[in-house]
């Protein structure tokens, strides 16, 4: 899954920069039209360049793609006399509030004060929404000159609203500076909601360890495109990286290294409890990790009674897999198992517990059966439920249980059929085909960074293919969404993280977020063009594809 050899050499960890605290398509030429006399009427009272600099973003130009969009009226202008109204409603509504003024302060210098006093005009927070269509993350933004509002059923649908309105102002509100406005948001309204309820981003922290304002960072940047999983590979052969009070070696001594014989690190139980925090607040669900009964030299090398031989192997600083097995008869490995599940459980409030199952060759098929029949059982237990890679689907997944493909355009029609099977038993799926949505994968053969086991992934082939028909014979019913998995063979800092995520991330989040019927690589490329200018804004050092038209 995540192979080979690299022979790369071990980059020195850097600072990463600082980060700032279902569509109706519009047709084409109506949407060239909207720009075109949006920047015709500008220019009526500005130079052409100001104009450029001034004129509302449209509301269709945005990631991912909103469900419907009908323009409309004058635009919205946020001043220095705007207020942020969250009237009525919780805490939670004005925490949103105030991430909103947070974000906003520091750019246009505005003052922006959270008031639940009510009160025309002002940018304006408001739950109870009676339409059933939003769900629980859809949102609807109203802007005209007298008020902005979104409306939600859910506060997580406000959330992703308020990202919405980012990407309606321009560029540079992502300043950490005082910059010139105006700052206006086109006329209209964007009624959105998302195509699948899993939308997730895969984060390896094993193979390298990252820091917990790295990883803080990088939900930050998950959250502008509305995805809502951070899936953390919490272990493997290489480094182990969260606190297990009863095992306590399992972080001290078996976190202690990472690829290339680097110092690794660990979570302590608090810090893993700040990351969740901050995920929450962003409206991301942490599924955590813990891969088992393979990619589990770094817990081998911790306690040798969880070998069969009852020796210890070395630390592991390679990038080879499939070498390493728990001992499946052995008691003593359903102690570990249960001791580890439960105290993870207990630390993260998502519903989902990711039990590994890939690439466990070093297990026997049968013990491989044994095992997960017993591991899926403490998930169980402990009121979480199952998620594995889908060689789960070669035992017998409880009911209920989540497989992840990440095989492939060319992986064996036997066991596409394997999980296609399981998916028609009751299986939800989540989709991560490695030759797509690895965001490890080089881009070319010319990319410095990352592996290139499961082919070259260019912009346009992370984003064109459509997960309800992606693994044939699987029912649609059954694909939960889409995730974007990140392996840190070769990445070692947030620079390098984000030079390999963006830009595919963004069209994974589409895929999982905007209607099938807005598919068209075309007009994506249009839009992940325009994001070009907000990217470097948030200081993400992004691969530039030849594929994209990028804005200079």
């Amino acid at each position: 899954m995540r192979q080979r050899r690299t022979d790369r050499q071990k980059a020195p960890r850097g600072t990463a920069p600082r980060f700032p605290a279902r569509h109706r398509p519009l047709p084409r030429l109506l949407a060239t039209l909207l720009v075109v006399v949006a920047g015709a009427l500008s220019s009526t009272a500005a130079t052409p360049s100001v104009a450029a600099a001034s004129a509302p973003r449209p509301l269709g130009q945005l990631l991912p793609v909103p469900a419907d969009v009908v323009p409309g009226g004058s635009p919205y202008a946020i001043t220095s006399t705007t207020p942020i109204r969250v009237a009525g409603h919780s805490g939670e509504v004005r925490r949103i509030g105030t991430y909103l003024a947070e974000l906003l302060r520091p750019a246009t210098g505005y003052a922006l004060p959270v008031t639940d006093r009510p009160g025309p005009g002002g940018i304006r927070l408001e739950l109870g929404s009676r339409d059933r269509s939003l769900g629980e993350e859809g949102y609807r933004l109203r802007s005209t000159p007298a008020a902005l509002t979104i409306t939600a059923r859910a506060p997580a649908g406000l959330f992703h609203g308020v990202q919405t309105l980012r990407q309606l102002l321009p560029d540079r509100v992502e300043a950490d500076s005082r910059q010139q406005g105006p700052w206006r948001v086109a006329g209209g309204t964007v009624t959105d909601a998302p195509r699948y309820g899993y939308r997730g981003a895969m984060l390896d922290v094993s193979r390298h360890f990252f820091s917990v304002a790295e990883v803080k960072r990088y939900i930050d940047q998950l959250a502008l495109y509305k995805v809502n999983k951070l899936h953390l590979h919490l272990s493997d052969d290489q480094g182990w990286r969260i606190a297990v009070d009863s095992w306590p070696r399992l972080a001290t001594y078996g976190g202690s290294t990472e690829v290339g014989g680097g110092p690794g690190g660990y979570y302590t139980k608090e810090q893993y409890r700040e990351i969740v925090r901050h995920a929450a607040s962003r409206y991301l669900e942490v599924v955590p990790e813990i891969d088992l009964p393979g990619h589990t030299n770094a817990a081998l090398a911790s306690y040798a009674e969880l070998t069969c031989d009852g020796v210890a192997p070395p630390l592991y600083t390679g990038t080879s897999v499939g070498f390493s097995s728990l001992c499946v008869p052995e008691p003593v490995t359903y102690d570990f198992v249960d001791d580890v599940l439960r105290e993870l459980a207990a630390l993260t409030p998502g519903k989902y517990l990711h039990i590994g199952g890939d690439e466990a060759h070093a297990t026997s098929h049968q013990d491989y059966v044994t095992f997960m029949a017993k591991a899926q059982a403490v998930v169980g237990k402990y009121g979480k439920t199952v998620m594995g890679w889908h060689q789960l689907t070669g035992a017998v997944p409880v009911r209920g249980a989540v497989a992840q493909y990440w095989g492939y355009d060319r992986t064996g029609a036997a066991e596409r059929k394997q999980v296609a099977d399981a998916a028609k038993n009751g299986t939800r799926l989540v989709l991560s085909p490695a030759d797509r949505v690895y965001l490890d994968m080089k881009y070319t053969k010319d990319t410095k960074l990352g592996l290139s086991w499961a082919g070259l992934v260019e912009v346009r082939r992370s984003y064109d293919w459509d997960p309800a028909g992606y693994l044939e014979g699987a029912p649609r019913e059954a694909v939960l969404g889409v995730e974007a998995p990140l392996w840190t063979e070769t990445l070692t800092d947030s620079t390098e993280i984000e030079q390999m995520a963006f830009p595919r991330l963004l069209g994974a989040a589409e895929l999982g977020w905007s209607p099938a019927a807005t598919h068209d690589w075309e007009a994506y490329k249009v839009r992940l063009a325009a994001q070009g200018p907000r990217l470097t804004a948030l200081g993400i050092d992004f691969y530039r594809s030849p594929q994209v038209p990028w804005e200079r």
